[in-house]
């Protein structure tokens, strides 16, 4: 790797400076990838455990993908939907609301999650409004959450961090505690904590008034917040009633749980009885290869903003021809590939693989998940769940020792710690048997060589 002091590329300019942590080395520089794989310019492989930040669905050079890429490009890669429909935008928008099922017949294409968030918050405000309802306003979500980096996601987002940082440029949204099934109140069972998280909804709707509260936004398959959390199935059904209720909206936010990755095209179709309302969706369906998010809702609410004048929202590049024809390969591809199954079935593999390794670890303190969105908590001692001291730099360097070894994964340290620090392992959908293995046999290398580094036991209050 480069130097931390080596902030310049081979040709002298700047590389991203934005993102360098002064303190942080250099990361190597990409040469190309292949499937699961990644390799460096000074000819080193990666396994791409995580699919980047939970994106790259289909693996990389997908030659599918590529084909369709060159043929929309040398058919026209843009042309702006204030004077032309285009044919890639409406044979995604049928494969896409065709998977996703009833009551999401419409979507809206995007460039990424964040413009979804903010696109699924405007139509469900502007739907309101038709519906002489006005006086809703208000988006509660839970904390922890993150929805996204634009300052409207940032006001929905449950994040100390964030609202520290920018809290005061924007209109902070109230929260509810998400419903942790790892580290639970005395006296709380995973059960018994999700209903407390339900009726705290209901008791925070009711507190700030059912009138002015306009939706619920939540993941149904939690992502970097809260580690691939899976609530108890009773929780989804009691959200749903809640907000049925109320008249409160339903919002999935599905950019990292959708497009297969939980072995169903929606993370939604795992519970049937909690049908959203409104869902987002990013990452998987441009699978890395465009940026690409979408908004799914019901024909019954497009058609209303449509019948008042239309979707007051927009962006430059919104179902623009290329990223939509490359999205309709990713979805066609992963239907057609059995990926969604695949998912499912390699997931219960990874899980089974993780356990065993889980045996011989003492900081693996959790594992979750559904299908391939699954996570490893990383603890100072399994029995108390303790979180390892900050100064411990835990995560951080375990993504060191990973990539030491030829192995990628993504990780969050949520609040500084607050909510603990887990691993994400979410490999691309395409993942075979014996690259889950490989996969599960690094993670168990990595986290012997981070305990080791430990010197014995951790305990609170330590450090390496």
């Amino acid at each position: 790797m480069h130097s931390s002091t080596d902030r310049y590329g081979p040709y002298g300019g700047p590389v991203q400076l934005f993102y360098l942590n002064k303190s942080a080395p250099r990361r190597p520089r990409v040469e190309r990838g292949e499937g699961i794989y990644l390799w460096d310019t000074q000819g080193r492989r990666y396994i791409d455990a995580s699919s980047g930040p939970v994106a790259v669905n289909l693996g990389h050079a997908n030659a599918r993908v590529i084909e369709a890429s060159g043929r929309q490009i040398r058919k026209v890669a843009y042309a702006s939907r204030m004077f032309f429909e285009n044919d890639a935008n409406a044979e995604l928008a049928e494969i896409v609301t065709r998977l996703a099922g009833p009551g999401l017949e419409r979507a809206f294409f995007v460039s990424g999650g964040s413009e979804a968030t903010e696109s699924a918050m405007k139509l469900a405000r502007q739907y309101a409004i038709t519906q002489g309802q006005a006086s809703r306003w208000k988006v509660l979500s839970r904390n922890p959450s993150y929805h996204g980096g634009t300052m409207g996601a940032v006001a929905i987002s449950g994040d100390l961090v964030s609202e520290a940082a920018f809290g005061p440029m924007t209109r902070l949204m109230p929260k509810v505690p998400a419903p942790f099934t790892y580290r639970l109140p005395v006296g709380h069972t995973p059960e018994t904590y999700a209903e407390h998280c339900a009726n705290a909804l209901e008791a925070t709707i009711v507190r700030e008034g059912p009138e002015t509260v306009l939706a619920f936004f939540m993941e149904p398959v939690g992502g970097l917040a809260t580690g691939a959390l899976v609530a108890p199935d009773r929780y989804h059904a009691r959200v749903r009633e809640i907000c049925s209720r109320h008249s409160v909206l339903l919002i999935f936010d599905e950019v990292m749980s959708g497009a297969g990755r939980t072995g169903a095209f929606l993370a939604a179709q795992h519970w049937p009885e909690a049908r959203p309302d409104i869902v987002t969706l990013a990452k998987g369906i441009g699978a890395g290869y465009t940026p690409l998010g979408a908004v799914l809702a019901s024909r019954a609410m497009v058609d209303a903003l449509a019948e008042a004048g239309g979707f007051m929202h927009g962006f430059t590049y919104a179902s623009n021809p290329l990223s939509c024809a490359i999205g309709h390969a990713v979805v066609s591809e992963t239907v057609d590939r059995g990926l969604i199954p695949n998912a499912a079935a390699m997931g219960t593999r990874l899980r089974e693989r993780l356990e065993e390794v889980q045996k011989s670890s003492g900081v693996m303190g959790d594992i979750r998940g559904k299908g391939l969105l699954m996570a490893i908590e990383i603890v100072a001692d399994r029995d108390s769940k303790a979180i390892l001291p900050a100064r411990t730099m835990a995560i951080q360097r375990i993504i060191e020792l990973g990539m030491e070894r030829g192995l990628l994964l993504y990780s969050r340290r949520t609040a500084n710690g607050l909510f603990g620090e887990w691993l994400m392992v979410a490999p691309p959908l395409i993942v075979d048997a014996q690259q889950v293995d490989t996969i599960a046999a690094l993670i168990g290398d990595t986290l012997a060589a981070f305990e080791k580094q430990l010197k014995g036991p951790v305990a609170v209050g330590t450090s390496l």
